[in-house]
């Protein structure tokens, strides 16, 4: 069975992690990429009317994926993101609801230039409560290959 590296990135600074990180561990990379892309405006998180502050606001909300990928083949998934008050932005709650994750191992990954995993991996299970979860690691910014690696 395989390793998959599943990413969401915003600004871009998740997905350097997620390649690094699946070169690593010698597996495949999948972007999670919402139907609607983020705008610069949509990301202002000072802005109370901002999308992205409104989606978490909204613990329903679940943006739309553009592609989907078969999970079926893959035994260990990492799962990346940035840090959105403090919880994986609700499209990876979309991504796990979107598929059977029954005895998967799931290992969350965050970027943030602050904020820990915080309430992320307790959120996550609760869209997919049949996977095994593992400890997970926040990156900061401009974190070292070498330190993705290890």
């Amino acid at each position: 069975m395989k390793t998959l590296v599943a990413f969401f990135s915003a600004s871009g600074i998740t997905k350097e992690v997620a390649q690094t990180l699946a070169e690593a561990a010698n597996a495949e990379l999948y972007e999670i990429v919402p139907q609607e892309p983020y705008s610069k405006a949509d990301l202002d998180w000072t802005n109370e009317q901002s999308r992205s502050t409104l989606e978490c606001k909204d613990k329903a909300s679940r943006p739309q994926i553009a592609h989907s990928i078969d999970i079926d083949n893959y035994t260990t998934i990492f799962v990346g993101f940035p840090i959105w008050w403090y919880t994986a932005p609700h499209i990876i709650n979309t991504f796990l609801e979107s598929h059977d994750f029954s005895g998967k191992i799931i290992i969350p990954f965050c970027t943030s230039g602050g904020s820990d995993l915080s309430n992320a991996p307790r959120d996550m299970q609760k869209s997919c409560p049949n996977a095994i979860f593992k400890t997970g690691r926040r990156f900061n910014f401009g974190e070292s290959k070498g330190s993705v690696r290890k």
